[in-house]
């Protein structure tokens, strides 16, 4: 266990190198940081640390700089959630306010995230299967086509078409509509098969058909598709850090197209809770330079998706996982009012 002045001098080197993109001596250290020891106990704690594996020296003669092994300490032991300023806050509502639909709220939020961050935010769509029913429509397009609407409580909207093999009439089709939403209104996707099953038997022999094709339609339409939705923003703020990376961006960048690699980082975070992977922690190779700080959101208490950024190891943790744990608090809000 590295003593508490040490971990002072590690919290110290941490900052500085945060905020200067330069390496940290042991002179600058105690002339920034009220530390209470000589420079030659700070380089002596600065060479413990780097034996230990926290700090790294980059170049010969030169100051030293966080390694993965230290960003984590720091992350875990030292660095406290910053909490956004009024102005912060009142920015966050003001701008997701103004949201018309789920798509507007997930967009909104990408935009957002890389502005507060100067990261690569990455928001999922809420998932279909931690959702539950708010309504299921039913409108006739012809005599023997219907659209079939279904709305979650997420305020997400799934809309398709069904064909059937004979006529509907708008009385039969009134009915349908009335004893399906009695049934799976306020229940969970993964509960809808079940309740809907013996559905058709209750209509008269010529309408169970049709019954039917609506139904295997809803069904088909709870079904998680294979690959979750995701947006992408604040690809560019990338450039910045150019020197971060320590050869090329490149890899971090075919990283961020594969939609199933950010799924899984995504789905580290803890249902409730924050989780950050640091560099090598991240399992796939090209983000192996970067962080990943990622939350749930939701309604009512319950995470219906994950959101998060990306950005080099070389992040202001605190103020990143203030604004991430901000906004998805915002629009678990806009949510459960929606």
């Amino acid at each position: 266990m590295l003593s508490e002045r040490r971990l002072e001098v590690l919290r110290a080197i941490v900052q500085d190198y945060v905020g200067t993109e330069e390496p940290v001596g042991s002179k600058a250290l105690t002339e920034r940081h009220r530390l209470g020891v000589s420079p030659a106990t700070v380089r002596n704690d600065m060479a413990v640390l780097e034996e230990e594996g926290y700090i790294a020296q980059p170049h010969t003669s030169a100051g030293r700089i966080p390694t993965d092994k230290g960003y984590r300490l720091f992350v875990d032991k030292l660095a406290g959630v910053k909490p956004l300023s009024t102005p912060e806050r009142r920015a966050i509502q003001n701008f997701l306010d103004g949201a018309v639909d789920l798509d507007d709220v997930v967009g909104r939020t990408v935009r957002l995230l890389a502005q507060l961050t100067r990261q690569v935010a990455v928001v999922q769509y809420p998932s279909l299967t931690r959702s539950t029913v708010r309504h299921v429509e039913l409108l006739s397009l012809a005599p023997a086509r219907l659209m079939l609407v279904l709305i979650t409580d997420t305020g997400r909207v799934e809309q398709r078409l069904v064909d059937c093999q004979i006529p509907f009439s708008e009385t039969s089709l009134a009915d349908l509509r009335a004893r399906l939403n009695s049934r799976v209104v306020g229940r969970r996707f993964t509960d809808v098969p079940q309740l809907v099953q013996d559905l058709p038997e209750s209509f008269e022999p010529e309408d169970r058909a049709t019954v039917s094709t609506v139904l295997a339609t809803l069904l088909e339409t709870l079904v998680e598709e294979a690959e979750e939705r995701l947006v992408i923003g604040g690809t560019a703020n990338l450039t910045r850090f150019g020197h971060d990376f320590p050869l090329t961006i490149r890899p971090v960048l075919e990283a961020l197209e594969e939609h199933v690699v950010l799924l899984k980082l995504l789905g580290e975070a803890n249902e409730s809770g924050m989780a950050v992977r640091i560099g090598h922690e991240n399992a796939y190779e090209g983000l192996n330079s970067t962080s990943v700080v990622s939350v749930g959101y939701g309604s009512g208490g319950e995470t219906v998706a994950k959101m998060g950024v990306v950005g080099p190891t070389r992040m202001d943790y605190p103020g990143t996982m203030g604004a991430v744990r901000a906004v998805a608090r915002y629009v678990g809000q806009i949510l459960a009012e929606s």
